[in-house]
């Protein structure tokens, strides 16, 4: 039996063929039923045979009241295929492989290929688990396209610098369920899996969320805040904002700006607070106010660890801590409306 980390190490080395459960589609959608009515629904980037998008759509086609449903699967050597429906012409309130039209496409199926731009031009609204490994390039076509979409990644995108500034410009965010563990269906050849059921392998990736740019209802909940600011927050050495490490800490009356967790994002009501920035190396939003030499870092690395090492300051923001200079995990900066 295969760790889960061993999976998770299967999505960086680009191996993308993991299947959504029905079960995970379903809870994430129905925070949607109301939008997808009259609309031309793309399921791109999954096995078109056996994707459970394509089962979820086909089986609520009349239900959620689509126009049309199109479903591409790649395949790495050799063509693609496309699936079209568009709902029941039987009359029997059952999908009939004789009401889909399958057929083999010129190329691979590749989602950057020009015959599935084509089916992407026709789409109203994306609905898939992209290759994590494509990630970037993914959402970048989605947005070049103007598409709305309801996607699968990894939570930390977020503070990829090519995907952090649609997070900014609200132009992206997070869907309903988010940062979670996640279980996949996984092909045979794989050689790493968490369990086996009915000789079908299956395998747990950690820190997964839905990106949408559809409006939902975490999207509008204003976070309940009940702390007050004090001296107990300490201010960043090389940011000018204040350091919180839990959401559930951020202060009700403190009008300045604030390093909060990534995992803020998943509570994130853009009328309750603006998003400024990220740490890192970049100071891409003027919040960075030192860049800390080489020695220094060194010096606080032997400080921490007595030894010698490189502790990277730059990477995200620094505190002192018991007398000591550390470092923090990733931080957003925000602050709130009309502050």
């Amino acid at each position: 039996m295969a760790k889960n980390s061993n999976l998770h190490a299967a999505k960086v080395a680009k191996n993308d063929e993991f299947y959504t459960l029905l079960t995970d589609i379903e809870k994430e959608l129905s925070n949607y039923k109301d939008f997808f009515k009259g609309k031309v629904v793309y399921c791109n980037c999954d096995d078109a045979r056996e994707s459970n998008f394509f089962k979820y759509f086909s089986k609520n086609f009349e239900f959620l009241g689509l126009k049309k449903l199109i479903t591409t699967g790649y395949k790495a050597e050799g063509k693609g295929v496309v699936l079209v429906y568009e709902g029941d012409k039987n009359g029997n309130h059952k999908v009939e492989d004789s009401e889909i039209i399958v057929r083999q496409l010129e190329g691979s199926g590749d989602f950057r290929s020009e015959e599935c731009i084509e089916f992407l031009k026709e789409a109203d609204v994306v609905v898939t688990n992209p290759p994590f490994s494509l990630f970037r390039e993914y959402v970048k076509q989605l947005m070049d396209y103007g598409k709305k979409f309801i996607i699968l990644g990894n939570n930390n995108a977020v503070i990829d610098t090519c995907i952090f500034p649609y997070i900014k410009e609200d132009k992206l965010w997070l869907g309903v369920s988010s940062n979670a563990t996640m279980e996949f269906k996984l092909p045979e050849h794989y050689e790493k899996w968490s369990r086996v059921e009915n000789g079908v392998k299956y395998g747990k990736v950690p820190a997964i969320s839905w990106f949408t740019n559809i409006e939902n209802k975490n999207r509008n909940t204003p976070l309940d805040l009940y702390k007050r600011y004090s001296n107990e927050y300490p201010h960043y050495e090389n940011y000018d904002a204040i350091e919180v490490s839990k959401v559930t800490d951020i202060p009700m009356d403190y009008d300045g700006v604030m390093g909060v967790p990534i995992t803020f994002l998943s509570k994130y009501c853009p009328a309750q607070f603006e998003i400024l920035g990220i740490s890192g190396n970049k100071n891409l939003y003027g919040l960075m106010t030192k860049k800390y030499t080489g020695q220094e870092c060194k010096d606080a690395y032997f400080a921490k660890f007595g030894k010698k090492g490189t502790y990277d300051l730059n990477a995200t923001c620094a505190i002192y801590k018991n007398g000591l200079l550390e470092k923090t995990y990733g931080r957003i900066f925000i602050r709130k409306r009309n502050a």
